[in-house]
């Protein structure tokens, strides 16, 4: 069952920041960029879990392969695409989870991939993203399984030309695997505005998207402070 629920906070904000005890984290953002392995060139079977990837590159991201190629007058990419080779290459990473990840939500979140992006993990496709230049997400809870893991990503920018300006090729951005309880704050699901501001205060409106991925209903409460400006600092 999933279910989506927005809260809307609106509190006085002037100056000093507001100080509380952390909390435990109930949301991990790990930085998943080590230990890649790359092709370049396509091969269609190198989305499947069983695959022989031992002669493939080992690197770290971010990674460009067009800025590792030789630059020529006649590149389809012409002067926009620095006169660099692009094409289709490939990734694979394969990770193992602790036990203690078992009943979370976990997610794998790409800054940027330069372009036409496809995700998979264990052998299951999880989509496209044709733009190379927005970040975007994909749940991998239900096909992730105990013991070795393996995404695999196809990269293809071998429609040229496609930029006016320098692009690269591949995962130019970082990688992060995200893991939170099935009843989290939604992936950018808060919303902050001002809407009313002058010289000595100003409101402050925050919009918080939480959602519910168990198959039960939560009855979880989130507690929200209630703030007000006096005496020159913020009080809760």
């Amino acid at each position: 069952m999933r279910k989506t629920i927005i809260i809307t906070l609106l509190f006085a904000f002037f100056g000093n920041a507001i100080y509380a005890t952390p909390p435990r984290p109930s949301r991990y953002h790990l930085l998943f960029d080590s230990s890649w392995k790359f092709f370049l060139g396509d091969d269609t079977s190198a989305s499947k879990t069983v695959f022989n990837d031992n002669s493939w590159r080992l690197l770290d991201l971010p990674h460009d392969w067009s800025i590792e190629g030789e630059f020529k007058k006649d590149a389809p990419t012409g002067g926009g695409g620095g006169y660099l080779p692009t094409g289709i290459g490939w990734y694979r990473k394969e990770f193992m989870l602790p036990s203690s990840v078992r009943g979370k939500q976990v997610s794998i979140q790409f800054d940027g991939v330069y372009m036409n992006s496809e995700v998979w993990i264990n052998g299951h496709y999880l989509g496209k993203r044709p733009n190379g230049y927005i970040s975007f997400v994909y749940d991998l809870t239900p096909y992730l399984i105990k013991g070795k893991n393996t995404l695999a990503v196809r990269v293809d920018n071998s429609e040229q030309p496609n930029s006016r300006w320098y692009s690269g090729s591949g995962i130019y951005r970082h990688v992060w695997l995200n893991i939170t309880n099935p009843v989290h704050i939604a992936q950018w699901g808060t919303y902050i505005a001002t809407p009313n501001v002058d010289s000595s205060s100003a409101a402050v409106a925050i919009k918080t998207k939480i959602e519910n991925n168990s198959r039960e209903i939560s009855n979880d409460r989130l507690s929200i402070p209630h703030c007000s400006y006096k005496h020159h600092r913020t009080v809760c």
